[in-house]
Parts: structure tokens; C-alpha cells; sequence
């Protein structure tokens, strides 16, 4: 799905420059859970938003599905992330003044699809994620975990390969978090997708089949027990999975110093 060689991003500060990315390899598999962790300002976000399409990196390749996303057209990228990329934030991004079924219709159309198309595509969407009865509510009629659900069900209406999610229950209760990552979880099971998730919470890594670790712009990959759990096992019989040779609560198993390093780059 993705391969990422010796990528690098800069950014002008001043007369300065900030190294977010310092030659980071990186290969995520077709359907891989893939979360990402480290100190605010490390790159997490830079990654992933490289790995999104939304950023260019300074230099390196960043092939997905055997296409270098460096090197594409503005034009070209826009067309991947419409139809292959699905985007979950922490914020929820939703449009405030459309309902939760026009706020999934987004995603649509951008493909061409037509409107009573986009309409019922987005209504199957949103029941799949338990908001069946909320489809005409706006988003400020909806709680934080109910938005969202508008948010997941918007970046999966479309059938995208891969799910890319920055910090999707930072903004989130514990019980509700989750909800959010049992939902995710079971998406992941029986849409093949490839998920990479960005997070500072350690109870959502371990959900994932790896975890990365971001330090100072370079990135470690460290297995997760759940890495040999069958992708077969469906989501209500799938014990929660608990790490074997790391523990991401723990700084020095990441390879991260109590102290972490001041900010280097943005997140």
C-alpha cells in the first residue's frame, strides 16, 4: 500500500529551518492497522498528512499502490485522496449548517456521483455507524461521539482504500473513545481497509497491529501483541489486545526520555 524511502520535510522558520521529517522508511501493508505515537512536535502530523496527500514532502518517495505521490500532479493527487483516502480528524470538520446526511454527501462529490445517488450512499453510511435516526440533525444537534460518527461515516462513504485518522478521540470521553475505537475496529475487520492513526493515547495504539513512534523526526516501528490476531476474528469476539514486547505507557519502551525533547517540528 504505502512504501516510504528516506522522506524528509523542511520547513522556513525564520532564517532558519525546521527538519519535521529526517529520512523517515516506512512500509504499511494492505490492509495494515498502523497507529502512531511520540511527543507533541516530533512530526506525527507531518507524516501523516504526507502520507495523506495534503503535504509534499521536501525529499524521499512516497509510493502508494505504486505511484509516487512526490512527483503527481497537483491535479493527480487531488484525484487520490478523492477516491482512495479517508480522513478523520480530531475537530470533526463538519460543516455546521448541513445536516449529517448532506455533511457525508461531501465526500461524493467530488467523484461525480449524482445527488439521489450521494443521498443514499450517505444514508447507508450513517446507519452503518448507528446515526440511522439523526440524519437530518446538524452537527449542532449531536453530541461530540455522534459528530464523530458523522466524521467516520464521511470519510468511508466513498470506499476508500486507506483510513488516515490524526488524534480521532483526543477530543473524546473515555467511554465514548471507546465506542469510536470498537466502531473503527470493526470497520478495519470487514472492510479491509489500511488504517494508520495518529494518537497520544496509548489505550488506542495498542489497538493497532504496530505502533510508530515519532522522535525528533524519525520514526521506529514497534510490534503490538495483536499483530498475530487473524483479521478474520470478528470485532465482538476479538479480546482486547494487550502489548507484548512494548508498552506505550511506558516512555523508555518507546525509546522516548521522560524529559522529551523540546518541539523540533510541528506535530
Amino acid at each position: 500500500m504505502y512504501k516510504l524511502s528516506g522522506v524528509t520535510k523542511n520547513y522556513q522558520k525564520g532564517r532558519g529551518t525546521v527538519a519535521a521529517l529526517r529520512g523517515v522508511d516506512l512500509v504499511v501493508e494492505d490492509g495494515e492497522w498502523l497507529s502512531i505515537q511520540g511527543p507533541t512536535g516530533h512530526g506525527k502530523s507531518t507524516l501523516l498528512q504526507i502520507l495523506g496527500g495534503l503535504d509534499r514532502p521536501s525529499g524521499g518517495v512516497v509510493d502508494f499502490d505504486g505511484r509516487d505521490l512526490a512527483q503527481l500532479r497537483e491535479a493527480e493527487v487531488t484525484k487520490v485522496r478523492a477516491e482512495s483516502i479517508g480522513f478523520v480528524f480530531q475537530t470533526f470538520n463538519l460543516i455546521p449548517t448541513l445536516s449529517a446526511q448532506e455533511n457525508v454527501e461531501t465526500a461524493l462529490v467530488p467523484l461525480h456521483v449524482s445527488a439521489t445517488a450521494r443521498r443514499q450512499r450517505a444514508a447507508i453510511a450513517l446507519e452503518a455507524v448507528g446515526l440511522a435516526d439523526r440524519l437530518r440533525h446538524v452537527p449542532g444537534e449531536l453530541s461530540g461521539g455522534q459528530q464523530q460518527r458523522v466524521a467516520i461515516a464521511r470519510a468511508l462513504v466513498k470506499e476508500p482504500k486507506v483510513l488516515l485518522a490524526d488524534e480521532p478521540t483526543g477530543n473524546l470521553d473515555e467511554d465514548t473513545r471507546d465506542e469510536i475505537i470498537a466502531l473503527l475496529d470493526t470497520m478495519w475487520r470487514e472492510r479491509g481497509l489500511t488504517m494508520v492513526f495518529v494518537t497520544h493515547d496509548s489505550t488506542v495504539a495498542r489497538r493497532a497491529q504496530r505502533i510508530g513512534v515519532m522522535k525528533n523526526g524519525r520514526l521506529t516501528i514497534k510490534k503490538t501483541a495483536s499483530s498475530r490476531a487473524a483479521r478474520t476474528v470478528p470485532a465482538s469476539q476479538a479480546a482486547a489486545p494487550q502489548p507484548d514486547d512494548v508498552d506505550p505507557d511506558d516512555p523508555s519502551a518507546l525509546g522516548l526520555d521522560a524529559d522529551a525533547d523540546s518541539a523540533t517540528a510541528d506535530d
